[in-house]
């Protein structure tokens, strides 16, 4: 439900705050700083305790925003581009590696899932004959989604393994048939399977590939996909929260086990990481992540609502009649989170401390997202 409630509210679509910078964010004669006022926003209307975000503009400057509270215990600042757990933006990071694979002739975009997974995946409605890779990245396979079904395991640090979610995941019945027309639906179940089929063809470990293929390549400091029994996130960071049921106290759910999550949604990051990860990979020259055609595979789009589009692994967005962006949200038990960049070099991460259970906070993040890029 996490991530795929961040993509259906996207497609439907303070306490104290201090603010820190890389270059000063001041209030203009316009009126205060958009992005201040959108973490404002995000603490005050939405309870999350705390919100930070990370701006780069055109000639790569960058500022650093923070707002609310890092830790409701000691009432500490939250840290200035903190690690946060990302959700399903490491959605995006699994389709890069899918697509260098692509592009080295190992995979094919619309080769069936099983030429490389031969007999796995079976279910009701579901043959792993008529669902293809492309399919997989963008969400067009009909596979249902499992992610209700994991979050107590999630919670209560359970390592499920990939093989384990998708037993899961295949015990419910396809959505719909794989490729049908005007047909889409967002499934992190695609992106296990996905994973899975990285693993296969390099014979190495997904987080290993993810590693060496795109957090090195794009010079990416404090990103990673956490190793099996990783609860804690290694580097300075805020606490993330969960309000259990509407007006519930907060439940301090910083340590999880995010296994189950896996190729859609396990890894840590930053804001200023993301904004260097969307800005590397929408380079249309000296692109080190994608070649040119592997790119344009990428941005081909189906239609999913007005406004939204879904291309492998990242979704065109048009925030306004002059600004559109390219990026992902994400949403796991502590974090909310909205990174994109646009094709002029712009790119913004936005992160709140509390999981988002409603379309509005996805709507304030993607509005404060919006703000860091749009001006």
């Amino acid at each position: 439900m996490r991530n795929r409630l961040a993509l259906t509210a996207l497609t439907a679509l303070t306490l104290a705050t201090a603010v820190t910078a890389g270059v000063a964010a001041p209030a203009t004669a316009a009126g205060p700083d958009p992005v201040r006022q959108g973490l404002k926003t995000l603490v005050r209307s939405d309870h999350a305790p705390g919100a930070l975000a990370s701006v780069t503009d055109a000639d790569g400057n960058l500022r650093t925003y923070t707002a609310g509270e890092g830790d409701r215990d000691t009432h500490a600042k939250v840290p200035r581009d903190g690690q946060v757990r990302i959700g399903s933006v490491t959605k995006t990071f699994t389709a890069v590696v899918v697509l260098q694979l692509v592009g080295e002739g190992k995979i094919g975009l619309d080769e069936p899932v099983e030429k490389y997974l031969p007999g796995l995946v079976r279910g009701k409605g579901i043959d792993g004959h008529h669902i293809t890779v492309r399919q997989l990245l963008q969400h067009t396979s009909g596979l249902p989604d499992y992610e209700d079904d994991v979050t107590a395991d999630i919670l209560e640090r359970r390592y499920l393994s990939p093989r384990d979610a998708l037993d899961i995941a295949l015990g419910h019945e396809a959505v719909f048939a794989p490729g049908a027309k005007d047909q889409w639906g967002y499934s992190s179940t695609n992106y296990l399977v996905a994973g899975l089929i990285v693993e296969k063809v390099t014979g190495r470990p997904l987080a290993e590939q993810i590693d060496q293929r795109v957090i090195r390549k794009a010079g990416l400091r404090h990103t990673y996909f956490p190793g099996p029994g990783e609860t804690a996130i290694r580097q300075r960071h805020p606490q993330g929260y969960r309000e259990e049921s509407p007006g519930a106290p907060l439940r301090n759910v910083t340590e999880i086990d995010p296994s189950a999550s896996w190729a859609g949604g396990a890894m840590v990051s930053t804001a200023s990481d993301l904004n260097r990860f969307f800005s590397a990979l929408l380079k249309a020259k000296g692109n080190v992540l994608l070649g040119e055609n592997q790119t344009a595979q990428m941005r081909t789009t189906v239609h999913v609502k007005d406004g939204y589009d879904m291309g492998l692994g990242i979704m065109r967005v048009q925030l306004s009649d002059t600004c559109v962006a390219w990026g992902h949200s994400g949403a796991i038990p502590g974090y909310g989170t909205w990174a994109a960049a646009t094709d002029d070099g712009r790119a913004a991460g936005v992160t709140m401390t509390l999981e988002p259970k409603t379309g509005e906070a996805l709507k304030h993040l993607e509005d404060t997202m919006k703000a860091g890029l749009c001006r």
